[in-house]
């Protein structure tokens, strides 16, 4: 978390306990995927459905009162969030009730955090009747790696910080060009996959995710199969293992890994290793992924796909990039299991 300590200064009571709004405070009008909500005063218990959210409430110096991961990464309440969410738990100072996951909250849990406020993805569409039961509930697309700062600012009363936020980061890309630009001169051409064994992959592009958007905006030239056009790829357009040499003018290769399975003890409890493992032994032991020009380099790198495919707000773009420069610009070695 020491990489995102320029982004945003860690809530302080101040900032997450401001007054009760009264009947009389300001209201606004917020407009999101399923409509207009109006939000009135400063919302005080917020659930947050997934980590792109959370990300984003996060920076903006808010709490959640309720949390529910992209993954059963935990069982119960998060009573040490440092510990049980990825990436985020040092900055969430509450202690969150646990309401299932963002694509499939319990209805039942989030009541019992009697909120004023529900943040959800667009997936949980079906669900909105339920949720606005509950309380003031906003959806939001999320496909992507969209970020919805200046909404979610509106929605928190923290339009200012909002706008900060985003302009800070539009620097912090910029200046990291300056730093990659000797890497982007010697080696341009990227191949950026997702998978989780190896064997069929997610091609990552830059008109498709945040992932891919960074990199080409740091100067990389992104490669896709001939024929397909960036603006052709979607979220989910895959390819198989047998496809890769034909992708061989890649000079580096960016693998996004996930687990989908449930940690357990004999897995240890690092979230890197569990998302990643699987992945690289795979990789490590394929004839066709070790006769690549990028593996023979020792320039194929290994990245938990939750990172900037569930992080893409500021907190995410800082550490998305300080994993890109701890990988790329460091001296090329073999990643091995």
């Amino acid at each position: 978390m020491v990489a995102c300590q320029g982004i945003a200064d860690k809530p302080v009571s101040d900032q997450s306990e401001a007054a009760p709004p009264t009947p009389s405070a300001d209201c606004r009008t917020i407009t999101h995927g399923l409509g207009d909500t109006e939000i009135c005063g400063q919302p005080q218990r917020v659930v947050v459905l997934g980590p792109y959210l959370l990300e984003q409430v996060l920076a903006l110096g808010a709490q959640p009162a309720g949390y529910a991961d992209h993954m059963a990464l935990h069982q119960g309440d998060y009573t040490n969030p440092a510990q049980q969410i990825p990436y985020l738990g040092g900055w969430v100072t509450t202690q969150p009730v646990n309401v299932g996951l963002a694509y499939q909250p319990s209805i039942e849990g989030i009541a019992r955090v009697q909120p004023d406020l529900i943040l959800s993805p667009d997936y949980n569409a079906g669900q909105y009747a339920a949720l606005s039961a509950i309380a003031p509930t906003l959806v939001f697309d999320v496909a992507g790696g969209q970020t919805h700062l200046r909404e979610i600012g509106q929605v928190l009363n923290r339009g200012d910080r909002a706008e900060t936020l985003i302009a800070e980061t539009e620097n912090r890309v910029k200046a990291a060009q300056a730093e990659f630009a000797a890497v982007v001169a010697e080696h341009p051409n990227v191949l950026m996959l997702s998978s989780g064994d190896a064997q069929t992959f997610s091609l990552i592009s830059h008109s498709n995710s945040f992932c891919g958007s960074l990199v080409k905006d740091l100067g990389f030239q992104p490669l896709y199969p001939q024929g397909l056009e960036a603006a052709e790829i979607g979220t989910a357009t895959e390819i198989s293992l047998e496809v890769l040499p034909e992708l061989n003018a890649a000079d580096s290769i960016i693998l996004l890994g996930f687990n989908w399975d449930t940690p357990t003890r004999s897995s240890g409890n690092d979230f890197t290793s569990h998302q990643l493992n699987r992945l690289k032994q795979a990789w490590s032991d394929n004839a066709i992924a070790q006769s690549l020009n990028a593996s023979k380099s020792g320039r194929v790198y290994f990245m938990p796909a939750y990172l900037c495919l569930g992080l893409p707000g500021p907190i995410g773009t800082e550490l998305y990039l300080d994993e890109l420069r701890t990988q790329l610009l460091s001296p090329s070695t073999p990643q091995t299991p």
